[in-house]
């Protein structure tokens, strides 16, 4: 992306290494015009507004049919967006309604992140490597979240990730 320029670029969330809401955040600064469409096996109601938010030009998940792929792609390419209808009236029904929304969608995308993978099992040490971090950041994120979601202990964080269907 840094050396040549793209009509498009197709991202997904969940890769080797770096997290592609870390990846979107960068191409942003430095291709703040590139149009970014995630294409994600995660569900929309756990990243899509997400991404959008962060800079995204589409999100959708890979159980979509590849005609929906084509539309997506021709949408943005012409300057639109694209979320699918399912999430389109879950966006408009959110309106206005932002005390009502989970408590997991008023965190930031690290804390999230971190969230998810504190639900998957992973220790703090794992947490930091695989996010590139030290685990001393990791573990604030952990203490943002013990606050934010009002609970004590990461056994807690693990079973609302887990109930939560954050997981996976």
């Amino acid at each position: 992306v840094r050396d040549h320029q793209w009509d498009l670029l197709l991202l997904d969330i969940t890769m080797p290494g770096r997290s592609g809401l870390d990846i979107l955040a960068e191409v942003r600064k430095t291709r703040p015009r590139l149009p970014v469409l995630v294409l994600s096996m995660h569900a929309e109601d756990q990243y899509g507004s997400r991404v959008l938010k962060a800079g995204a030009s589409g999100y959708m998940t890979k159980e979509s049919a590849p005609d929906e792929l084509i539309q997506a792609i021709q949408r943005i390419l012409s300057g639109g967006r694209y979320v699918s209808q399912s999430m389109a009236e879950r966006l408009v029904m959110d309106l206005g309604r932002d005390s009502d929304r989970p408590p997991q969608e008023k965190l930031s995308s690290r804390e999230f992140e971190v969230l998810r993978m504190i639900g998957g099992g992973k220790t703090v040490g794992q947490i930091a490597e695989d996010l590139h971090l030290s685990p001393t950041t990791v573990s604030t994120y952990r203490t943002r979240l013990l606050e934010k979601l009002g609970v004590t202990s990461t056994a807690e964080l693990m079973n609302f990730a887990i109930r939560n269907n954050l997981v996976g």
